[in-house]
């Protein structure tokens, strides 16, 4: 599978030569592009020796056999989404959701230790 980013110097050149060679040099199954500037996103599968362009979904994903993955645009990203539709976070975002989780834990944790020596405070230790 190939992703080429396109670019106002390269795009003619992925949309023509790299996409004939992709297709009879090196037979890559899947090969998408995708210009950050304009949104342009296209996909094509190797269907017996030549490229068939792929259809979008509803949400204008294209489906990569190679992966078991949409590709879309996301935030004027491209992303992946699995099959279902859940978006793929990427590493940034997972960090992120990992930070806010350990900030939750621990603002759980000081409210229950408030709690606790709110307990103790009125009845004492806790039998054991």
């Amino acid at each position: 599978m190939i992703i080429e980013i396109l670019s106002p110097k390269t795009a003619a050149t992925d949309r023509g030569l790299k996409k004939q060679l992709y297709q009879d040099v090196f037979r890559t199954p899947d090969y998408f592009w995708f210009d950050p500037n304009s949104l342009e996103f296209k996909g094509f599968h190797l269907v017996d020796g030549e490229y068939e362009e792929l259809p979008p979904n509803q949400q204008g994903w294209l489906w990569s056999k190679q992966l078991g993955l949409y590709l879309g645009i996301y935030e004027s990203k491209l992303r992946f989404f699995s099959a279902e539709g859940q978006l793929i976070p990427i590493p940034q975002e997972v960090a992120e959701q990992e930070q806010q989780q350990r900030v939750q834990a621990e603002q759980q944790l000081t409210e229950m230790e408030s709690l606790l020596s709110q307990y103790r405070e009125r009845f004492g230790e806790l039998p054991e």
